[in-house]
């Protein structure tokens, strides 16, 4: 700390100079863009960057740009905040009988297996011989990848744990305030945390990381709601984001640090940054993430929210992931631009020019606005987070399968190395589905979780 304080005096005085007669408010950042009286630093030799508070009347920008003209500076950046990527407004196999709906009596016609006409996004988009299963052209064919994971004797993705940095989950009851969601287990969670609020407790009070959760891994076959990706996956809870859905870098990189440290073989984060802002601090936690084996995925950001590819989406070794819809179409939110490596289902209302006009949104069973008590599966979830949360689903069911180029995979050794890393991001863009867009559009195409779940399957379609 005595090094910082000759650093700062002088980034002090340079603000001082340049913003003479500028009132305190001047230095309260506008929403959305950083914490306010804060800059992330790091110097020359340490290992991370880290969060040093401004004096009084010292704004943000201007001393960021002063400490960096120190040469004993590595890089000095405003403690900028994330939003996450929020809605615009005859088998062999037994399929799950969940019904599709909550109890109520206005549900009272749903019966076993409804989920199916629900979730267009989890279904084959090819007729599969002798199925009776129903087909979508924007499907990811859970299906397939769930009877593979039977065979591969890791139903479900179980052995493998999935840490979604979000807004937390409704994963547990805590007095009368918070409830679990009716469609979740309390023996499917990891031990999580809460960098918003400084606890153990990473509770929900938006929705968004219990929607996203609940993609990834709500529980399949229980007769409730509807159905997940990785359902014997283990979810860990880890909330950066507030109930408004923003969150600052400096708590994102502890919360990547924090799924490293506890044993995540997969992160999911569905939410992003500015577009063309730096968060070297959150870069720094994704590069031990991938030196520590873990697959890291995150959402491309949708139009009106973002105006480019944006980070973490565009880190190092991330898997980005743009949104797609019902009709197999680009959403007319997703973004398009460097960084894209897949798409998968985010729903809502297709891109110009496409066939389908099918625009069904993601459903999933999370909280109802403004409650932190009450369920629903809402109509209104659509975007590059939901997109993100299907990849890292698949992620899981690839790693439980074993069907990636490294390593093999085992529960007991909890996360692997670069190498899996590498297989994992290199089986989701082989076995991808090509929707015949350019790849700044869809990188390498449609996410397909049977062929990304078969060891020896056939070649993927050009189509």
């Amino acid at each position: 700390m005595r090094r910082l304080l000759p650093i700062l005096a002088g980034a002090a005085l340079l603000v001082a100079l340049a913003t003479a007669g500028a009132s305190a408010a001047a230095t309260v950042s506008p929403a959305r863009e950083f914490v306010p009286r804060q800059v992330i630093v790091k110097f020359e030799g340490a290992q991370r960057g880290q969060a040093v508070a401004l004096p009084a009347g010292a704004g943000v920008r201007e001393s960021a740009a002063a400490l960096r003209r120190n040469p004993r500076v590595a890089y000095a950046e405003p403690d900028y905040v994330a939003t996450a990527s929020a809605p615009a407004a005859g088998e062999d196999f037994v399929l799950p009988n969940d019904p599709g709906t909550l109890a109520g009596a206005s549900e009272a016609v749903a019966s076993a297996g409804d989920w199916a006409f629900k979730q267009w996004n989890f279904l084959p988009w090819a007729e599969v011989a002798g199925g009776r299963t129903p087909i979508s052209p924007g499907g990811i064919d859970a299906v397939g990848a769930w009877r593979n994971l039977d065979a591969a004797g890791h139903p479900g993705g179980e052995g493998v744990t999935v840490a979604v940095l979000d807004t937390g989950v409704a994963y547990r009851d805590q007095g009368t305030k918070f409830l679990r969601s009716p469609d979740f287990a309390s023996a499917q969670f990891a031990k999580g945390h809460d960098f918003v609020d400084g606890d153990r407790l990473p509770l929900d009070e938006n929705g968004h990381g219990t929607h996203v959760a609940g993609t990834i891994g709500e529980r399949t076959d229980n007769g409730i709601g509807v159905t997940g990706l990785a359902y014997r996956a283990r979810l860990m809870p880890v909330r950066v984001l507030d109930a408004h859905g923003r969150g600052q870098a400096s708590n994102i990189a502890k919360g990547i640090r924090f799924a490293v440290a506890h044993g995540a073989q997969v992160i999911n984060m569905s939410f992003n940054f500015g577009c063309g802002k730096r968060v070297p601090e959150v870069d720094e936690a994704l590069r031990e993430a991938y030196a520590g084996g873990v697959v890291t995925v995150a959402s491309a950001g949708n139009l009106g929210s973002e105006t480019c590819v944006s980070p973490p989406a565009t880190g190092p070794r991330v898997i980005g992931v743009g949104g797609s819809t019902e009709g197999g179409c680009l959403g007319d939110y997703s973004l398009v631009g460097r960084g894209i490596d897949v798409v998968a289902p985010g729903g809502g209302a297709p891109a110009p020019g496409c066939p389908s006009v099918s625009a069904r949104p993601i459903y999933q069973v999370t909280l109802k606005p403004g409650s932190t008590q009450t369920f629903a599966i809402p109509a209104n979830y659509v975007g590059t987070s939901m997109a993100a949360a299907h990849a890292s689903g698949v992620a899981a069911m690839i790693l439980a399968a074993d069907t990636y180029a490294g390593p093999r995979f085992s529960p007991e050794t909890g996360t692997g190395n670069k190498p899996r890393v590498n297989g994992v991001a290199k089986q989701l863009r082989r076995t991808a589905r090509d929707l015949g867009l350019p790849t700044t559009a869809q990188g390498a195409g449609l996410i397909d979780a049977r062929r990304a779940s078969e060891r020896f399957g056939p070649a993927p379609s050009s189509k």
